[in-house]
């Protein structure tokens, strides 16, 4: 019986390959480079994409559990849909699938609407899964750190409020699911989480905890998403930027907000409240204060 485990190598992907060896599951690992992975004892890392039907097929080979996090790229929607019909001729019979919060409010963001029709054939199909659906990921602003150091805060997130997330919540929960599905003698029916922060975020909020975390003013950059696309164009496919101008205008215009009842439905699911935006900004000063 062995799990796997997609987007091995980023911040939610790593931390429930950690949780899951740290359980004495049998994981492997899907990454693109295996000898850089770094994984802890026990995990298998396997070489391969979603995108490589050929190493998709021989990485679900006696795979009995799947966690599927697909990169946003122009094809996601092809990966992923592509993965499940693997899993499914597999005999997979358990699957954690990476969906993203409120992702059917926001038609217009191309990986928000991939996540919307993966959701929609995981149901059609009545695939033993778990839907997870992520707020905007807290650890995103690690990225943040030379504008930071210049005083200002990036991420056009504007003022209306909306949910952030720790990825240790979200590879926490991706665990707890992954190990149930595994434990089950017999597909389990498909389930659906809302995956949020303790609070909604605003441009003023974020910035005063940077300030307070940091003992210095830092100022928000706007709500220029000409700017913001310029910017991101300059690091990442022009596409992708125009997907991400798409998302931060959803937020800047009507929000992303988490009820009461989503975090205290995580909260009871995790068996401890999630973790809050103040405090991943300071474990994230503490570390860049010690270096790392």
């Amino acid at each position: 019986m062995t799990i796997l485990v997609t987007g091995s190598t980023g911040h939610t992907g790593r931390e429930t390959v950690r949780l899951l060896a740290a359980q004495g599951a049998d994981v492997r690992a899907l990454t693109r480079s295996p000898a850089q992975a770094g994984f802890p004892d026990g995990v298998t890392a396997v070489q391969g994409e979603l995108a490589d039907i050929a190493s998709m097929r021989a990485a679900l080979a006696d795979v009995s559990t799947l966690f599927l996090l697909a990169p946003n790229t122009g094809d996601e929607l092809q990966q992923t849909m592509t993965a499940l019909n693997l899993a499914r001729d597999a005999g997979v019979r358990g699957i954690v699938y990476l969906s993203v919060y409120q992702c059917d409010l926001h038609p217009d963001v191309p990986h928000f609407a991939c996540k919307v029709v993966a959701e929609r054939m995981i149901r059609r199909l009545g695939l033993p899964a778990t839907l997870l659906r992520p707020a905007f990921f807290m650890q995103n602003d690690l990225r943040q750190k030379p504008a930071l150091d210049q005083g200002l805060y990036g991420h056009p997130v504007g003022h209306r409020g909306m949910a952030f997330v720790d990825t240790r919540d979200i590879a926490e929960l991706a665990a707890s699911e992954l190990l149930r599905r595994e434990a089950s003698a017999a597909p389990l029916p498909l389930a659906c989480h809302d995956v949020v922060g303790p609070d909604n975020l605003t441009a003023g909020s974020i910035t005063a905890t940077w300030s307070a975390a940091l003992g210095r003013t830092i100022a928000y950059a706007g709500d220029d998403l000409d700017a913001f696309e310029a910017l991101m164009a300059q690091h990442a496919p022009a596409s992708f930027a125009y997907d991400l101008r798409l998302m931060f205008r959803g937020f800047q215009e009507h929000g992303s907000p988490a009820s009461a009842a989503d975090v205290a439905a995580l909260t009871d699911l995790l068996g401890h409240a999630p973790r809050s935006y103040a405090d991943f900004v300071r474990d994230t000063v503490r570390g860049w204060n010690a270096g790392r």
